[in-house]
């Protein structure tokens, strides 16, 4: 099912548009100084939609400042107090994480409602596997994908009859058969664009590779139109994740794209040091440029034969070679400048 199109400030997501990367800022909000020095970092990163707790009406009012300094949309998430919610809006949020049914009274929601409205400010329904609603935990048996599409939809039902379609929604779990298999069953029964992650994912390592399996394989079904790697570790990282995943999936491109092989008995050049070099050397390159890394001249230029640009170790030196075919030969210690010199000219 195609997903339609939910504007987010200057941001459009859904509808063919291109997967949008999100973070959350871990500052309070209400520091101002530091939620934008965090935001300003992630944009530099490649964030494209950040979130900001906002569990006091201190750091609702913050929002109208954090909007003047930042360059991205700024997503409010909201639990339990609607005045929260119409204090953020009213501060010049892009969007607002909100699940109305746990808001109070449905006066109470269409307050919200008709500001959102008025203002243009979508609305993402967040359901989690660890928050399940008590009766719907009983009536399924425990946390299930009919049980979180089902709780979804309670509250997308909430929205639909205060004719209200601005809607994004997310179905997280930590276990990433329960996601994927919630989000597959969402996907069939509405056309509102899905936020995809796996929530409580993990530190760093572990984190990155439960996000990369779980938001991967949705991707690939053509599943999902923003995502958020959930990592416990410096927001940054989110970011460098969400990246790599979409580039793997040649979903995007973000600048040079490396590929390398494992090493093996025949590499007589110190490749891992070249490769680790060569990558932090190329971050800030915008080119859509493929470099690949390779240890040896046997296979080496055959195997990364598509790579626009590589080098494949021999003794103590590296033959660079372009689209498969071998230009010249260059002593280890100058192969690092000779590439970056090569992508220059690219």
């Amino acid at each position: 099912m195609r997903e339609k199109v939910i504007k987010i400030g200057s941001r459009y997501i859904g509808g063919g548009f291109p997967i949008a990367i999100q973070s959350m800022c871990n500052t309070k909000t209400e520091n101002i100084e530091a939620t934008v020095a965090q935001i300003l970092k992630l944009e530099e990163a490649g964030c494209e939609i950040i979130r900001v707790a906002v569990p006091t009406m201190e750091a609702a009012e913050a929002i109208k400042e954090i909007k003047k300094q930042i360059h991205i949309p700024l997503v409010a998430d909201i639990h339990f107090d609607y005045r929260l919610a119409i204090a953020s809006i009213e501060n010049g949020v892009d969007k607002i994480r909100l699940n109305p049914g746990n808001i109070g009274s449905k006066e109470r929601v269409a307050k919200v409602v008709e500001l959102a409205k008025e203002k243009g400010v979508p609305i993402r329904i967040g359901v989690n596997g660890g928050s399940l609603e008590k009766e719907l935990y009983q009536k399924y048996g425990g946390v299930t994908p009919k049980a979180l599409v089902e709780s979804a939809m309670r509250h997308v039902s909430i929205l639909d009859e205060l004719n209200f379609n601005d809607i994004v929604i997310s179905l997280k779990a930590s276990d990433i058969k329960l996601t994927v298999e919630s989000y597959r069953l969402l996907s069939k029964t509405v056309d509102y664009p899905l936020h995809l992650g796996v929530t409580e994912a993990g530190t760093h390592f572990t984190g990155t590779v439960k996000s990369a399996i779980g938001i991967g394989i949705l991707l690939y079904d053509g599943i999902g139109s923003t995502i958020r790697v959930s990592l416990t570790e410096d927001p940054v990282e989110e970011i460098r994740a969400a990246k790599k995943i979409l580039e793997v999936l040649e979903l995007r491109q973000f600048g040079v794209k490396i590929i390398s092989c494992p090493t093996c008995g025949r590499t007589e050049v110190d490749l891992v040091r070249i490769a680790k070099i060569l990558e932090e050397r190329v971050a800030g390159i915008n080119k859509e440029v493929t470099l690949a890394v390779m240890g040896c001249a046997v296979n080496g230029p055959g195997e990364a034969k598509e790579a626009d640009l590589g080098i494949a170790g021999g003794k103590n030196e590296f033959l660079l070679f372009k689209k498969g075919l071998v230009i010249r030969k260059l002593k280890e210690e100058e192969v690092v400048e000779a590439v970056l010199s090569e992508l220059e000219s690219m």
